[in-house]
């Protein structure tokens, strides 16, 4: 490995990734997701939130959704990150056929290393991400301090969202 390759490994960041999934067996589709973001060689995952039922948004007629955070350290680039992102959902069986429709994946990058990026295929941070309580909920289970985008905390985003329904699943009772 040359010196500038060994340099460029050495530089990690911590990034949140969002987790959705609301066709077949969401959870299944989640924890497969979990599992390959562990064997993806450049990325360390450091957290993950608990899962939540939420209802969807955008397009409502469609079955609850199970969500979820996850942090990991990588250094991967933005772009690498986002790439690895589209192979988990393609890998579920994700079609992109109607926008906020049904998935059996969704991944977000949410957030990443602070830095704020606006490309046609990238935004971070998320654009909605201090909208949703379901990508607000998990993220506070993982870092309730951390400053969005807007300046305000995750816990200060959240407490503007508490009209949307939000449910932790009890993995014991489901």
């Amino acid at each position: 490995m040359s010196g500038e390759a060994e340099a460029q490994e050495a530089v990690r960041v911590t990034a949140y990734l969002g987790l959705g999934s609301n066709i077949g067996d969401a959870d299944s589709y989640l924890t497969a997701a979990v599992h390959a973001l562990v064997e993806r060689p450049r990325i360390f995952l450091t957290g993950v939130s608990r899962r939540y039922r939420t209802a969807a948004v955008g397009l409502e007629h469609q079955p609850e959704f199970r969500n979820m955070v996850v942090r990991i350290v990588t250094s991967l680039g933005p772009f690498e990150l986002l790439d690895v992102c589209q192979l988990l959902e393609a890998d579920a069986g994700r079609e992109r056929s109607v926008r906020w429709g049904p998935r059996t994946l969704d991944v977000d990058v949410l957030w990443y290393d602070g830095t704020f990026i606006d490309h046609e295929r990238l935004q971070v941070p998320h654009p909605r991400m201090e909208e949703r309580r379901f990508v607000l909920e998990p993220l506070a289970d993982l870092a309730p301090e951390l400053v969005l985008g807007s300046g305000r905390s995750v816990r200060e985003a959240l407490a503007g969202t508490l009209d949307q329904v939000v449910v932790p699943v009890d993995p014991r009772r489901e």
